[in-house]
């Protein structure tokens, strides 16, 4: 049995995901005691504010709003090493070295200079000079596509041209997104005064890409308003923009200075968190020589009761967390181990109650539960079937043999060839099983040999002739072409000639059993058709079961043991064949025989 387990619900994403959180929870708590006992050991031994140089910061901020992590960042760190002449080491914040100019090994200073952070810019320099907000350079998903660009460098380059019919010169600026920008010549300040005939606001308008991000900005505002617990009608804005409508439409009207500073809120907590992606992680930035000797910490008391903590809250996390979701997985297996030690005469089914692993075992089980039972089923009724076949020639044998023992009757040869009859019967239906126990075995016999098909069904057709005459019944053979079969001659005949005899017993005084073989591509085709009753369809799926009659009440000699369509499947794919039945009521049957097709010698 087999099934398609959705992603979510494999035992194995389960797990994992588990292991993920537990390890997520792990990391955060470790990275939070570092920052924490870092930071607060760095204000007790140093007592000082951060520093850092702006000409590195600035570039190594830079750097980190236009690339998602720090892979390359040792060239420049390098370079800017070799600038300023000073040492420049990039670190995690738990003192891991991401780039460092200085040779390995080498302390790091006492205190880091500065945080770089580009969606946090709010450190001081050591000129006294303050950078606050999100670095301009992390654009993110606001970046333009080339298309996009070449379109409004065209509007942009009309506009300039409006501007400057009107006498106003201009300058074009590309901003870091790729949108350009008319300043004033040498400035980065747009022009106060806009004509008239310039001012259609298409080179405002925003793009595809422009509005796609800022429908994902507006949804990050407006759920985190939602959980600030303001209505749905709070304004939101963004560059003049209400992000309510997708249109972008203006905002008009003004709104109260709690829903101002709701808003602003929201939309800066939803802007970092859209382009926290496509930005490097957090780094401490160290400058100085190198002569400093790394800081050793003294934990305090404190602190060594947050590490414990918060080690036992994470080990009691992760036994709880662990405990839910092994009983879960373990309760579907146990209630398939019970189903397995029940006795099996009970055929125990177990519910199934999930669609994962789990589910699928369960199913599974239940299904070779039900084949058992059938199984089961058709074994007693064999056992029935292959007594009831044996019991009735023995019993005319032996009730023929006892009144000629005691007398009452001659041993006549009309007797004796009613006992040599039941004898074949017998005989007949132990060769039956023989054959179907050998094909079960896998040790059927083929002696294979090329064989003709006209010859197979002439063969076939004579030796049943008699039988159908007498039971008025025609029988005649078609062959297109000369068809030849890789085949053990002796099987076949016993193959046609089960199926012949079949059509003969149904076939109606008056009406035609034929025999045919034609090629079919690299195999040939066999088949046995008659014009009797047929087949009804609901019994037509059962046709090659053993001892099954499509009349129940059909004695042995009008309907046979019940074994000679199961031989033929068996015989059939033997030799690599296949075998199907059609039939209509009323019509007749069609017994097809595929098998490969052999060489012409």
């Amino acid at each position: 049995m087999s099934a398609r387990i959705p992603l979510h619900k494999r035992l194995l994403v389960r797990l994992l995901i588990t292991s993920g959180l537990i390890a997520v929870c792990s990391v955060a708590a470790t990275a939070w005691l570092a920052v924490a006992t870092t930071t607060q050991a760095l204000r007790e031994e140093q007592g000082q504010a951060l520093a850092d140089d702006m000409e590195v910061l600035a570039e190594l901020s830079g750097y980190a709003a236009t690339h998602p992590d720090w892979t390359g960042a040792t060239a420049t760190v390098r370079r800017l090493s070799a600038k300023t002449g000073r040492r420049i080491a990039l670190t995690t914040p738990d003192r891991r070295t991401i780039a460092d100019s200085a040779p390995r090994g080498t302390s790091l200073p006492p205190t880091a200079a500065a945080t770089v952070d580009p969606l946090h810019t709010d450190t001081y320099s050591e000129r006294g000079a303050q950078i606050s907000g999100t670095d301009p350079r992390v654009v993110g998903p606001y970046r333009l596509t080339r298309t996009e660009r070449a379109k409004i460098d065209v509007i942009v380059r009309k506009r300039q041209l409006c501007f400057a019919q009107n006498g106003i010169q201009t300058t074009v600026v590309h901003t870091p997104s790729g949108r350009p920008v008319l300043t004033e010549p040498d400035s980065t300040v747009q022009p106060s005064y806009v004509p008239e005939a310039c001012g259609d606001g298409l080179l405002n308008s925003p793009t595809r890409t422009e509005e796609k991000a800022l429908g994902a900005l507006h949804a990050g505002a407006r759920a985190c308003l939602t959980r600030k617990g303001l209505s749905g009608d709070t304004p939101l804005s963004l560059g003049g923009y209400d992000l309510r409508s997708p249109s972008l439409s203006p905002v008009y009207g003004k709104p109260s200075a709690k829903q101002t500073r709701e808003a602003q809120t929201c939309v800066d907590e939803a802007r970092h968190a859209q382009l926290d992606p496509y930005v490097a992680p957090v780094a401490e930035l160290f400058l100085g020589t190198g002569d400093t000797p790394a800081v050793l910490f003294d934990m305090s008391p404190a602190n060594k009761a947050k590490v414990v903590g918060t080690a036992g809250l994470v080990l009691a996390v992760t036994v709880i967390v662990t405990a839910l979701v092994a009983t879960r997985l373990v309760r579907p297996l146990r209630a398939l181990t019970a189903a397995a030690q029940q006795p099996p005469e009970l055929h125990t089914r177990v519910p199934v109650t999930t669609r994962d692993e789990t589910g699928i075992l369960a199913a599974a089980f239940n299904d070779l539960a039900e084949r058992r039972e059938r199984l089961e089923t058709q074994r007693r009724a064999m056992v029935s079937d292959i007594a009831h076949e044996l019991r009735s020639p023995l019993t005319n044998i032996r009730g023929w043999l006892e009144v000629t023992r005691d007398g009452l009757v001659d041993p006549d040869p009309a007797l004796l060839g009613s006992l040599h009859e039941e004898a074949l019967v017998l005989q007949r239906v132990i060769d039956d099983l023989q054959d179907l126990a050998d094909a079960d075995a896998g040790t059927l016999r083929l002696h294979r040999e090329p064989v003709r098909c006209d010859e197979l069904l002439q063969q076939v057709a004579a030796a049943h002739r008699i039988a159908a005459d007498a039971a008025g019944v025609g029988l005649r053979t078609d062959v297109d072409g000369l068809p030849w079969l890789d085949a053990d001659p002796v099987r076949m005949r016993q193959v046609l000639g089960n199926l012949v005899s079949n059509a003969v017993r149904h076939t109606p005084a008056g009406g035609t059993v034929t025999l045919s073989a034609h090629p079919d591509g690299d195999d040939v085709v066999l088949e046995v058709s008659d014009t009797g009753s047929g087949i009804a369809p609901d019994d037509l799926p059962h046709v090659f079961d053993r001892f099954w009659r499509a009349e129940k009440s059909r004695s042995r000699r009008t309907g046979g043991s019940g074994l000679g369509l199961p031989i033929v499947r068996h015989l059939v794919a033997a030799h690599g064949g296949t075998v199907a039945a059609d039939s209509e009521p009323g019509s007749g049957s069609v017994f097809s025989l595929r098998l490969p097709g052999g060489p012409t010698p």
